[in-house]
């Protein structure tokens, strides 16, 4: 989709505040042509430059379009002359003075009420896009993140939605006040003189040649400054993950050079950037000033060569002119800052159109339950052709069995894991739910069958008991705490400071890895899923942590379909299937007491582990 399209999809829902600060600063301008027609007769009896009006007879509109404007001049100069032979000059200077204070007043308040408007306008677009980035995060499938650095996705949901907002909605105040501001002001100019007007108009296609040539290569430069801006994030991210490794090898002079690298880098495109931002301003404000001072002396001459005996006239003119610079160089400002918002809409785009792959297709099938097995048939997975990962895999997973899946790293065991997930999609073959293909199945149905516990958990910086209540946001208490009972982590919950209601900090680092293990595995439990993934769950545990992990594993696989993968092998022994896999191949298969007599690959990894 393409980036202006975009912004107008999600300004659709905010377009009442669109038209109403229209509708505002339409009457904005209407009362900028007023307020200078009140202007003109005060400045016309200040200067005693009016001619005589003939006030035995009331103006007459011929019918003429073209004329209307002279017939209301007219007639404003008929009533103001009416009322200063009858009250004096002095009396209708004041009243119009005061009007055109009135009308001033007026026009700001409409002005600050379109503004206000499109506040609303603006905020609410950005919310929405923000929110849709959001959305997008959740949905996109695991290989996007393994692709991606998380910094840049940090930069591209804040920075870049913020540049969207200061670049591209914060300028559309001036975009939709400008125009009508400099329309009202030349038809005022025109009005008040034709030749004049048409005179200073030279100005504006050199103008508009420059804010052409600034707008293409601020573009450019935002762009570039965004994408350092994102690899400094990703740099931070990195930095505060690793902070002990920094610290054993000594390594802050390496990303302290590697950082300094990045900022100069940006520092580079912000400047460039800003240098071409700022240089619009102060060109537009130079030729409207020159344009100015050639009015001034072609009016000038005018003036002392006797052509023109109007110095009111001229005055208004000018002051008008003035009004004219300030929508026209905010304009000029408002079209470079779009450009370099369109930088960052690019980026966000990138990821709100980027394909899911993990998708489903128009009609899903909806599924509730594991009837019968799941079948892996002829699977083949890779992300090239030349570098195959899986090739021919096939087993079946009968309900209520537990299957092992052992190897060397790098073997495929993971990958068959996350293409039972549906992280990923097979690239060749099928894996199969009750005879279903799981490509044709609800995602959501589909996931709510499984649950999974990792090597590393995932927690989140929440209290113990809404990390478990992930796993059934609708559980009551007493089912949380018997998850955790079943997960071998009451015990030490309930001796934290605040019990189950301990925020456990970021990432869950105010615990120990054996307690975070069992808190993912008391939120599986929780799920209660018939269909049970654990991926290594117990390997970066010492002892006695992996005896209670063990311990609650073992109880929540039980009468549960479950696929394991296991590092260390004392795990697994009790596991109705074990198939042993060598660089995305199965070697062997069979139980723990059949695979030992067949004295293969399986008894060489138990040996090696000095288990028998």
């Amino acid at each position: 989709m393409k980036p202006y399209q975009r912004i107008l999809g999600f300004a659709k829902p905010h377009q009442k505040y669109l038209w109403g600060s229209m509708f505002f600063n339409i009457l904005y301008s209407l009362l900028q042509i007023f307020s200078i027609g009140t202007l003109l007769p005060i400045l016309s009896i200040m200067f005693g430059t009016s001619d005589e009006i003939d006030t035995t007879k009331a103006p007459i509109w011929n019918g003429r379009l073209a004329d209307y404007f002279a017939y209301v001049k007219d007639w404003a100069y008929y009533t103001i002359q009416v009322n200063i032979d009858e009250h004096g000059g002095i009396k209708v200077l004041a009243i119009l003075c005061c009007m055109t204070a009135f009308a001033f007043l007026l026009r700001n308040i409409f002005r600050y009420i379109g503004s206000y408007l499109l506040v609303n306008y603006r905020v609410g677009i950005t919310r929405d896009l923000r929110t849709a980035m959001y959305d997008k995060f959740l949905k996109l499938p695991v290989s996007f993140f393994t692709e991606q650095r998380k910094g840049d996705m940090m930069s591209r949901i804040s920075n870049d939605i913020g540049g969207v907002e200061s670049g591209i909605m914060g300028s559309l105040v001036d975009i939709v006040n400008s125009p009508f501001m400099i329309i009202s002001s030349l038809t005022a100019l025109f009005l008040l003189s034709p030749k004049l007007t048409l005179f200073s108009l030279i100005v504006f296609p050199i103008m508009g040649w420059i804010i052409s040539w600034v707008g293409k290569s601020l573009k450019r430069q935002a762009k570039n400054a965004q994408e350092e801006l994102g690899n400094l994030f990703s740099l931070v991210d990195e930095t505060l993950k690793s902070s002990k490794v920094i610290k054993i090898f000594n390594a802050d002079k390496i990303l302290k050079n590697r950082f300094n690298k990045t900022t100069s880098q940006w520092q580079h495109h912000a400047i460039s950037m800003s240098r071409r931002r700022e240089l619009a301003s102060p060109m537009s404000e130079f030729l409207g000033s020159v344009t100015m001072l050639l009015i001034t002396w072609y009016a000038g001459t005018e003036i002392i060569n006797g052509t023109n005996r109007d110095p009111a006239t001229f005055l208004a003119f000018i002051a008008v002119f003035f009004q004219i610079l300030d929508p026209a160089k905010r304009l000029s400002n408002a079209v470079s800052n779009i450009q370099g918002g369109m930088a960052s809409l690019e980026r966000v785009s990138e990821v709100l159109d980027y394909d899911l792959k993990v998708d489903e297709i128009p009609n899903p099938t909806p599924i509730s339950e594991l009837n019968d097995k799941i079948e892996f048939k002829n699977i083949g997975f890779y992300y090239e052709k030349s570098n195959l990962i899986l090739k021919n895999f096939s087993i079946d997973l009968p309900k209520g069995k537990t299957v092992a899946l052992v190897g060397q790293s790098g073997s495929g065991k993971t990958t068959i894991a996350n293409l039972l997930a549906r992280f990923y999609d097979v690239s060749e073959g099928e894996i199969l739910i009750d005879g279903h293909n799981i490509k044709n199945l609800k995602l959501t149905d589909y996931r709510k069958l499984l649950g999974m516990v990792t090597q590393e958990s995932v927690l989140f910086n929440d209290s113990v008991y809404n990390n478990i209540l992930m796993g059934n946001p609708d559980a009551t208490e007493e089912q949380v705490i018997e998850s955790a009972k079943i997960a071998n982590a009451h015990e030490f919950i309930s001796q934290l400071p605040e019990g189950y209601h301990t925020n456990i900090g970021d990432d869950g680092n105010k615990l120990s890895g054996g307690q975070k293990q069992r808190v993912s595995i008391a939120r599986a439990v929780l799920k209660n899923p018939p269909i049970m993934i654990l991926d290594e769950a117990t390997s970066a545990l010492d002892t006695e942590s992996e005896r209670y992990v063990q311990d609650a594993l073992e109880k929540m696989m039980q009468n549960r379909t479950s696929l394991v993968i296991a590092h260390r092998l004392s795990t697994i022994q009790k596991a109705d299937h074990i198939v042993v896999m060598e660089k995305g191949d199965i070697v062997e298969q069979g139980s723990h007491q059949e695979l030992m007599d067949r004295d293969g690959t399986y008894r060489k990894l138990v040996e090696l582990q000095n288990f028998d």
